[in-house]
């Protein structure tokens, strides 16, 4: 089976994002910039070592991680969380985000397929989905 995880994704589509970071505790300024933004996330390998970066107009963020090893994050709108990624399924990502200082946990999973990626986030029950399409 082909490896769809690395590669360059620019966020196509989002639906109820906004409700997804008000669940989190973040901030309408921060919240609404977050709305208006259109991510592209760069996924390389290297050995183990995967590098996730996420450039917008607003802000860009790089994590390492090694699948199954908890690290900190910094995530987009400022929380400190302790993450870990693992896989679920060939070529499907989950990541566990446990809150820090009394925050919320979450989790998102990622589906890489040829030609785009589904990320689906929830946060208590609040569920938000978003869609990118593999650039070339």
């Amino acid at each position: 089976m082909a490896d769809y995880v690395p590669g360059k994704y620019q966020m196509t589509e989002t639906e109820n994002f906004d409700q997804f970071m008000e669940r989190l505790g973040v901030g309408f300024i921060t919240r609404k910039l977050g709305n208006r933004s259109y991510p592209v996330v760069t996924i390389s390998k290297e050995v183990d070592e995967y590098t996730m970066k996420t450039e917008s107009l607003v802000k860009t963020s790089e994590m390492k991680f090694k699948l199954g090893e908890q690290f900190e994050e910094i995530t987009g709108d400022g929380r400190k969380v302790l993450s870990t990624m693992s896989m679920t399924a060939p070529n499907t990502m989950l990541h566990q985000m446990l809150g820090t200082d009394g925050g919320k946990d979450s989790i998102c999973t990622r589906e890489f397929m040829a030609e785009k990626l589904k990320v689906v986030c929830q946060v208590e029950e609040v569920v938000t989905t978003r869609m990118y399409e593999r650039k070339k």
